[in-house]
């Protein structure tokens, strides 16, 4: 796995910090993300391969097949993770889930972090607000993760039962949306 971070930390990455709060909504600025500055002029690829936190996913990304798709015209909403959230995936997941003959699940698992619109924080606690405290967000995936927010911190819960929180939100693309969340979400089993 080494080598392979290695040669994509010379490739590229995502996003990543904590946010200040959710209910602030989005600014004109946007946040660092690994280390870089994010441009919403650029799309999310172009912005990817600054982040030094994602090199993993930019890595996924490019196995996966969907750089053009990412760097279309959207909008797009993606929910990041960082490097520590697929380190922390049991031992050896990466590596195989990064092999050829594995691309189809690998695809599935990337576009369930993908929504086919570009939603920011403000827009999405209105949501989870409607909705009683917990918003069901439909991916292009095929899965649906839960979003809900509590003592300023937004989370996702996927089809298994795993929590990401949302680390920085409403990095804005040209193209969409990066928030930077601290797991890897699933597909159902």
């Amino acid at each position: 796995m080494k080598n392979i971070l290695s040669v994509t930390a010379l490739t590229a990455t995502l996003f990543a910090a904590p946010i200040a709060s959710f209910a602030d909504g989005h600014s004109a600025a946007n946040p660092m993300v690994g280390g870089a500055e994010m441009f919403p002029t650029m799309n999310i690829v172009e912005n990817a391969v600054n982040s030094a936190d994602h090199t993993t996913l930019v890595a996924a990304v490019q196995a996966a097949g969907l750089v053009d798709t990412l760097a279309g015209d959207g909008p797009f909403t993606v929910f990041a993770p960082v490097n520590d959230a697929f380190a922390a995936l049991p031992d050896g997941t990466v590596e195989t889930l990064l092999q050829p003959e594995n691309k189809d699940q690998l695809v599935k698992i990337l576009t369930c972090h993908v929504v086919g619109k570009e939603v920011m924080s403000d827009a999405m606690m209105g949501m989870i607000e409607d909705d009683g405290g917990v918003h069901d967000v439909p991916t292009l995936g095929g899965c649906v993760l839960k979003a809900s927010y509590a003592d300023g911190v937004m989370s996702l819960t996927d089809e298994n039962g795993n929590v990401a929180t949302v680390t920085i939100a409403d990095v804005k693309q040209s193209n969409g949306v990066i928030h930077v969340i601290d797991a890897v979400m699933l597909p159902a089993m």
